[in-house]
């Protein structure tokens, strides 16, 4: 399915659609037919320029698929919004990451609003919707401790349990209640 370039990140699935993605050849949605014996590429990304991407081209992140909106972090950091029903991107912003190739943050999901986890230890409370991104608030978990081109990382998902987030660097593990009094 891809040429070259193998991607770390999990696809996701709704309903009869699967989305996929990696880093150089991008992104592309499938359509399972009903009965499961066939399926189609309903769209793919046409660029295979890590530097000048289409749609996304993610490391790490999981991306978000509720049916109609993708979010995901692309390869230089950008956290983008794309169109389930043609892959057209709708927007992108820096503002939950930075920007520097192999950039990462984590998505997740809760309730009305998403947690993102970025590689420079921030945790993030924002809301993610198709007309962009809107940050609740952000607060620093954990020092990053990985050097990667010229950075310090931290790229290990959060874990989420007990009304808690769970961060680890190459050091510590720590445990930051997020129950509000």
């Amino acid at each position: 399915m891809f040429a070259r370039g193998l991607s770390i990140a999990t696809p996701r699935r709704f309903e009869n659609k699967l989305f996929v993605a990696s880093f150089y050849n991008g992104p592309r949605m499938i359509e399972v037919a009903d009965d499961g014996a066939s399926a189609k590429v309903a769209w793919a990304g046409t660029s295979d320029n890590e530097i000048r991407t289409d749609g996304v081209h993610p490391i790490m992140c999981t991306p978000w698929f509720d049916g109609e909106n993708i979010y995901s972090i692309c390869s230089y950091g950008q956290l983008r919004c794309l169109d389930a029903a043609n892959g057209k991107r709708l927007w992108e912003t820096l503002d939950a990451t930075g920007q520097g190739r192999w950039w990462n943050a984590f998505i997740i999901p809760h309730q009305d609003r998403f947690f993102i986890h970025n590689e420079q230890g921030d945790l993030i409370i924002a809301r993610l919707s198709p007309s962009g991104y809107d940050e609740i608030s952000r607060a620093k978990l954990i020092e990053p401790t990985r050097p990667v081109k010229r950075r310090m990382t931290i790229w290990s998902h959060p874990a989420f349990a007990m009304k808690s987030v769970f961060a680890r660097n190459d050091k510590e593990l720590i445990r930051v209640n997020l129950a509000a009094d």
